[in-house]
């Protein structure tokens, strides 16, 4: 979901303020909803997915930009429905697995509308008005959108549980969603997008909590932020390096001539070149060094007499 913050707030913060989920408890019946405890670890894994938003949209709204995480919250989907604007909505599935569940992912239609603009070479304008419903090219947009999410959504679970998320069809009406329910709790996270210029916005994605059921002994245990190196893993890891090839090549002459030599070159004509006492050596486009030529074994060789200083030597 995106939406655009009251202008005696601050232009990036949600205009109802939210009581992180862990205090669930002190609100009427909210404890019932939440089957897992505190949500510190889907809280951590919504804070890596707000990290990666930066490199998914800056190149979309062609400006740098500022990302965050709000703290969660666990509702009933009717009260979620309930909270938000009556205004055109994108509600995009995407299924989760394994397990069987879905996620739901909320976008704003002004967000898309502006996106829209944008990818066709627009300034990210939106009507004053908004339409009753997408067009086929935004609600296009939309998929891709869900499609780019649903890369670093994988990744960012990737600590706790190996997931896929793969989009489904959108709808524009919450009633028309098949999987959820208006009494089904949900896990409501949400990102902050803040651009350099511009409204800041948000985006809604919600867990139901039947689709984290499957992933509750990960989801209430603790993130494993760092793990012990394997000595084997890493030992393999060192030989299969040791393995890997690379294009050595050198420069012996780059001959300069005029274009009028060029026109008139026919086979036989000699180009004269002259060989340096050092010539250059590289490894891809990276220099090596320097060093001479001559015979080795019968071959031509070059004899390195010189190698190339990396920038940590030269401090």
């Amino acid at each position: 979901m995106v939406n655009a913050p009251s202008p005696e707030l601050a232009p990036d913060r949600r205009q109802r303020p939210r009581a992180p989920a862990h205090h669930a408890a002190s609100l009427g019946g909210a404890a019932k909803l939440n089957p897992f405890g505190d949500l510190h670890t889907l809280q951590h894994l919504t804070a890596r997915l707000a990290r990666s938003l930066r490199g998914l949209f800056e190149p979309i709204l062609r400006q740098e930009l500022r990302t965050w995480a709000e703290p969660l919250s666990v509702q009933r989907f009717a009260d979620y429905r309930a909270e938000r604007p009556d205004t055109l909505t994108a509600w995009l599935p995407i299924a989760m697995a394994p397990g069987g569940g879905q996620a739901l992912v909320v976008l704003d239609g002004r967000f898309v509308l502006e996106l829209l603009d944008l990818f066709f070479g627009g300034t990210g304008a939106a009507p004053a008005e908004l339409p009753a419903e997408l067009s086929p090219a935004a609600e296009a947009l939309v998929g891709r959108v869900g499609a780019m999410l649903a890369k670093p959504m994988a990744a960012a679970w990737e600590p706790v549980a190996r997931t896929s998320f793969v989009p489904g069809r959108l709808e524009l009406s919450p009633s028309l969603l098949a999987d959820i329910e208006g009494e089904d709790a949900a896990v409501v996270t949400r990102l902050g997008l803040a651009p350099a210029t511009g409204r800041a916005t948000t985006i809604d994605i919600l867990y139901p909590v039947s689709a984290l059921k499957p992933h509750a002994p990960t989801l209430t245990g603790k993130v494993q932020r760092t793990a012990e190196p394997d000595p084997a893993w890493r030992g393999s890891l060192a030989r299969a390096s040791m393995g890997v090839t690379f294009p050595v090549r050198s420069v012996l002459a780059e001959p300069v001539v005029p274009l009028s030599l060029l026109m008139n070159l026919k086979p036989g004509d000699v180009i004269p070149i002259s060989i340096a006492a050092e010539v250059p050596v590289m490894v891809g486009r990276m220099p090596l060094g320097c060093g001479t030529v001559g015979t080795s074994n019968g071959r031509a060789a070059v004899k390195l007499t010189q190698l190339a200083r990396s920038p940590e030597d030269t401090q």
